[in-house]
């Protein structure tokens, strides 16, 4: 997202988390701009049975959790690692004056955040209205562009991590896999999906 040269300029650390570790708790108040340098977070919420719902999952080179700094409101979600992760931690005060200084990082943060919002719109779509089929096949495709659309695109994620995503329980999405393999509009190869 942002180069980590300037990130650095403007006196951003780098912060070790090992799986598992807290980066923030939903409610907390947002103080930091967050970037990965090396592995994978996740940003989810959970609810009164203890449920989750994955907002987001950040890899490599991804920011997360920039909204409440723009908004001054506190996290909606939670952050975790759910790798050992470097993580570029650069001050709210810091992180506005790189963005005044550097129009073309804050037109890319626009962008990014737009994005985002549309995926989330995307999401509540599919989660209102379409049946597990067609909600796990809509974010198997939306991973599929975002990784640039390759011929045959090997989903990364465990089935319990497209039940996060899409707000479905494990066992149905199984069944929704197993139903999208039959209508061959996916293929199973060493139990990962492709598409």
């Amino acid at each position: 997202m942002i180069n980590e040269t300037i990130l650095l300029d403007y006196e951003a650390e780098v912060i070790e988390y090992i799986t598992g570790d807290v980066i923030f708790s939903e409610n907390q108040r947002a103080l930091f701009y967050f970037q990965v340098q090396h592995g994978e977070v996740k940003m989810y919420n959970l609810n009164e049975d203890g449920k989750e719902f994955v907002q987001g999952m950040f890899k490599d080179g991804e920011s997360f959790g920039e909204p409440p700094l723009f908004g001054d409101f506190k996290y909606p979600a939670s952050a975790i690692a759910i790798s050992d992760v470097s993580i570029i931690k650069l001050g709210k005060t810091a992180f506005f004056a790189l963005l005044k200084e550097h129009f073309d990082v804050h037109s890319q943060m626009t962008a990014t955040l737009s994005r985002r919002l549309s995926y989330k719109a995307m999401m509540m779509k599919e989660i209102s209205v379409y049946p597990p089929e067609h909600r796990v096949l809509t974010i198997i495709d939306f991973l599929k562009q975002r990784d640039g659309n390759p011929v045959d695109y090997q989903v990364e994620l465990t089935r319990q991590q497209i039940a996060d995503l899409t707000g479905l329980r494990v066992e149905t999405v199984i069944r929704a896999v197993k139903q999208l393999e039959e209508d061959e509009k996916i293929k199973i190869i060493n139990r990962k999906i492709h598409r």
